[in-house]
């Protein structure tokens, strides 16, 4: 047995560990710590937990949050973002990482209202063939304030959203829900936008 066999031996197993398995320990540590930076700062999945963007969207949907363009341009209305529960929905219980899901449909600036099961978006309705049924609410009409959305889900009669709690503000926003990857019958790019 030579010296650097006997001192191998010798050594606390945690050593013995790491200079056979070295390099294999060291891919491991760099792959955690890619899959960490890219699910921080690039994407991350998501589990869809409700019926509220039926019929876009169903219960048990996985999805891709895609989260680098909306640090170069803001949603737009049509864009299915996924966000952190603004304030007053944290006071009333939920907590700030449960993600929430939802088409932004005002921008900042823009007028909402929502009257004879229509949403109007500065005066015009809005053509909205994704929807589930129409709204059974009325609200505003009110502007949305610079730095907030206001943001619907599609089952319109069954979704805690900006209608029942207020503007949802920017800093909230995750990221963008782009690609569904389960199950796998339904496998796609989420389709955004307001449709015609």
């Amino acid at each position: 047995m030579t010296l650097e066999e006997k001192k191998l031996t010798e050594a606390p197993l945690w050593l013995r560990v790491w200079r056979i398995q070295k390099e294999n320990l060291q891919l491991i540590l760099i792959a955690l710590c890619l899959a960490l930076l890219i699910r921080t700062f690039v994407a991350e999945p998501r589990y869809i937990p409700s019926d509220s963007m039926l019929p876009t969207l169903e219960k048990g949907d996985r999805l891709v949050v895609e989260k680098i363009s909306d640090r170069f341009h803001p949603p737009t209305t049509g864009d299915i973002i996924v966000f952190e529960p603004p304030e007053k929905l944290q006071v009333l219980g939920y907590a700030k990482d449960q993600a929430f899901i939802k088409r932004v449909i005002g921008e900042p600036g823009q007028i909402v209202a929502i009257a004879n099961h229509q949403v109007y978006l500065n005066g015009e309705p809005l053509k909205e063939n994704y929807i589930a049924e129409a709204p059974a609410y009325q609200w505003g009409a009110m502007q949305v304030p610079e730095g907030e959305f206001f943001v619907m889900g599609d089952n319109r009669n069954d979704s805690n959203d900006s209608h029942v709690w207020g503007f949802l503000p920017r800093k909230n926003i995750i990221g963008r829900a782009r690609f569904r990857f389960w199950p796998l019958n339904r496998l796609g790019f989420v389709e955004q936008g307001i449709r015609g």
